[in-house]
């Protein structure tokens, strides 16, 4: 297999994260989405929404949009398991994943934060703000949705599952933007326990080949 990815790109991440969680391979093929690549003919052959990640199969089929690739590494690969065989908790997983790449990522992507600064003017300092309050706002409806369920290592059981590929990568973003994360003690919580699995460790943006400091 082969993924287009940005090393930054929370939605990339996410896809790494779901890999190296399987012990699946692949190439690693570098799109900067600042530098434009994205928007190239060469990968809008590949990929005609210009997004990333794609991933491209071994029969040279592609796949576009981390939630639907990481369900399709799932049924293909299920173990270990990534969403529960039990319907409900199954849409419990899905429910806390949608809440950080439905209502968190879409509002803070790169995409909005450009367009927040070229067409609308803009200037840095409101544009940070828009990104911590948004990234604050949805962590805390995901905290609140954490509560309710019972204790648990990382976000939902005792494994990694769909919710902690979401959730690490929009922490790391908000890291970089100086998100406040105090009081969301189940979430960092889950947090912290992902970033001392190997796995995690092997996708972040850090280890990548193309990370820039």
């Amino acid at each position: 297999m082969k993924l287009y990815n940005y090393f930054r790109s929370s939605a990339s991440f996410r896809v790494r994260i779901a890999l190296a969680l399987k012990g699946l391979s692949y190439d690693y093929l570098p799109v900067h989405l600042v530098k434009g690549e994205h928007k190239q003919e060469s990968y809008a052959a590949i990929a005609p929404s210009r997004l990333v990640p794609t991933l491209e199969l071994d029969d040279g089929r592609h796949l576009s949009q981390s939630m639907a690739i990481i369900e399709y590494l799932d049924e293909m690969h299920p173990q270990p398991r990534l969403l529960p065989l039990d319907p409900f908790r199954r849409a419990q997983v899905r429910s806390l994943a949608q809440l950080i790449a439905c209502e968190i990522h879409p509002l803070n992507n790169l995409r909005v934060l450009k367009y927040l600064v070229r067409d609308l003017k803009v200037d840095e300092e409101a544009k940070n703000a828009w990104y911590r309050h948004w990234v604050r706002d949805g962590l805390e409806a995901f905290e609140r949705e954490l509560q309710q369920l019972p204790a648990s290592t990382y976000c939902y059981g005792d494994q990694p599952t769909l919710a902690d590929c979401c959730l690490v990568p929009q922490i790391f973003n908000g890291q970089r933007f100086n998100v406040d994360f105090g009081g969301l003690t189940r979430t960092m919580a889950a947090f912290d326990a992902c970033m001392k699995h190997p796995a995690f460790q092997q996708a972040q943006p850090s280890a990548c080949p193309d990370n820039e400091a």
